[in-house]
């Protein structure tokens, strides 16, 4: 039984140690995501800005 259990945290960290190494890197889709998310928010501090003078 505490074999069992030592094989599967084993392979729990494992999975755990691929999952990261996968999302090293940004592929074409991640980088326009980015530039989306900056543009809204660029976008909101600039309504901001816009409306703490009224």
């Amino acid at each position: 039984m505490k074999i069992t259990g030592t094989i599967a945290a084993a392979l729990l960290a494992s999975t755990f140690m691929l999952g990261l190494t996968a999302c090293e890197d940004d592929g074409p889709l991640e980088e326009a995501g980015e530039n989306i998310d900056e543009s809204v928010e660029d976008s909101g501090y600039a309504i901001e800005d816009a409306t703490d003078g009224n």
